[in-house]
């Protein structure tokens, strides 16, 4: 049985969250449009059967990026901590995109990498096949790869490919977790990560860094058969908090819609979700505030 470790790293936007998605048939990270979703890092277990069998389990980590405030750092530090910590590196890259700068450095960061690296072109659905060759070759004249699987996480398209990919690259060994494991996230984590998602959703291109979802009580005990969430949504400008809540509360009230009947699916129960917006400035400079948004901190000079 082949076992092992792979960290999905790569650029904000990327695609690696919906690829974690497709690969493990759930959905456990948030997907958006927008740069810097993903911001805490996030096991998934997959269990393949077959010869050979696997145990894949997947690393999900914040798009390395320039940090500019305290979260940020903490965002990137668990993306570069995790190229270190496990046995395959999958390198997911936007297709769509042009090489520049921020490829540069993700390629540097990978320089002392000990374990391979497969170099993944997601969003290949968006492109024409033959804008693909010439990324392809520029990649190729900058390191050795394992492996370079074109794909896209949205459709599937060559996922299939990417995992046979992954599981010939992984050493054997013993399972290291049951067969009915899915992920470390706690339920908090994931509950608040869900209302965020559909704040993202709904709120302009300024709101997203700016936005954190906290669960101040998370309650499945009180009433069987329910489970009661009371959130709250945090911005950093008093400005901003009309924006979340719209025009007598309508949009407030659609977000937590939507992110009550996701969480309904996912907890298999009723929820009842309370949802209040508060002003917090520079809560990205807050730890307090960063633990209880998941965001872990950097533990690795």
């Amino acid at each position: 049985m082949r076992v092992g470790f792979v960290s999905l790293i790569g650029r904000p936007n990327a695609g690696k969250s919906t690829l974690l998605n497709r690969v493990v048939g759930t959905k456990l990270a948030i997907v958006s449009d927008k740069p810097q979703t993903t911001r805490n890092r996030i096991l998934a277990v997959r269990n393949y059967v077959g010869d050979p069998a696997a145990q894949v389990i997947f690393v999900d980590t914040p798009g390395i990026h320039r940090p500019l405030h305290r979260m940020n750092v903490r965002m990137v530090g668990m993306a570069l901590e995790s190229i270190g910590d496990v046995d395959l590196i999958g390198l997911v890259r936007d297709a769509t995109d042009s090489v520049g700068a921020g490829d540069r450095f993700v390629l540097r960061s990978l320089a002392e990498a000990r374990v391979p690296v497969i170099l993944v072109l997601n969003k290949i659905d968006r492109i024409a096949k033959t804008r693909l060759l010439p990324i392809i070759d520029w990649y190729r004249r900058q390191r050795e790869f394992a492996a370079i699987v074109p794909v896209s996480a949205l459709t599937g398209d060559g996922v299939e490919i990417l995992e046979r990919e992954i599981i010939g690259q992984l050493p054997e060994g013993e399972p290291r977790y049951p067969d009915d494991f899915l992920t470390d996230q706690p339920e908090r984590v994931l509950a608040a990560e869900t209302v965020r998602e559909k704040v993202l959703q709904h709120t302009h291109a300024e709101l997203p860094f700016t936005t954190a979802v906290i669960v101040d009580m998370f309650d499945d005990e009180t009433q069987p058969g329910l489970l009661r969430l009371y959130c709250s949504i945090l911005v950093e400008r008093a400005s901003q908090k009309p924006i979340v809540i719209g025009h007598g509360g309508a949009l407030v009230r659609q977000i937590g819609t939507e992110a009550r009947q996701d969480l309904e699916r996912f907890f298999g129960t009723r929820v009842y979700l309370d949802l209040q917006v508060k002003v917090r400035p520079e809560w990205r400079e807050n730890d307090r505030i960063l633990d209880q948004a998941g965001v872990a901190p950097k533990t690795r000079a």
